[in-house]
């Protein structure tokens, strides 16, 4: 018996036992808000899950700065916001945030102090975000951003920020 239960052992030594990973690579996301000035440095997903609770400190760094109201964002903003850091050669910088969630009546506000903001932008809706990241050109990022075919890409190279949405795919 003894030499049966060895020669078993020996037979499945040699067995691979696969090892479980994802070929999807975390997504990790490093922000400063410019009108808030407060940074976050935060993994909102592990392989192909979102991590919620993750999600729910990127809706808070995200509000909107004037009314402090919160909005769950779609997760794929951040994605997308990785994907070009990526593309352009800068994984990890920080990204500086120009607006993200808008109440209405901030974007209202906006519409009637500014040009360009849209009645029903999807900054409201918590699926658009403006950002620069520092260091790269404007263009650069708003390149790779279209390249990426995933939504909406405003370029506004006098205020030197880039609009990326998960609308449908559009360019201005």
């Amino acid at each position: 018996m003894r030499i049966f239960v060895l020669a078993l052992l020996a037979m499945f030594s040699f067995v691979a036992v696969p090892k479980t990973f994802s070929a999807i690579p975390d997504g990790h996301l490093r922000l400063y808000h410019t009108h808030t000035g407060e940074h976050l440095d935060i993994v909102y997903r592990h392989g192909d899950t979102y991590i919620p609770a993750a999600l729910a400190k990127l809706d808070h760094f995200l509000r909107d700065h004037r009314t402090g109201e919160v909005h769950h964002y779609d997760p794929r903003v951040f994605d997308v916001l990785r994907d070009a850091e990526q593309a352009v050669g800068r994984a990890d910088a920080e990204i500086h945030i120009i607006c993200g969630y808008r109440a209405p009546e901030s974007n209202e506000y906006l519409r009637t102090h500014t040009s360009g903001v849209a009645k029903h932008s999807l900054h409201m809706q918590a699926e658009a975000i403006d950002v620069r990241l520092p260091g790269t050109p404007t263009l650069k990022f708003r390149n790779a951003a279209m390249a990426l075919a995933r939504g909406g890409v405003g370029y506004y190279p006098a205020s030197d920020f880039v609009h990326v949405d998960v609308g449908p795919v559009r360019r201005w």
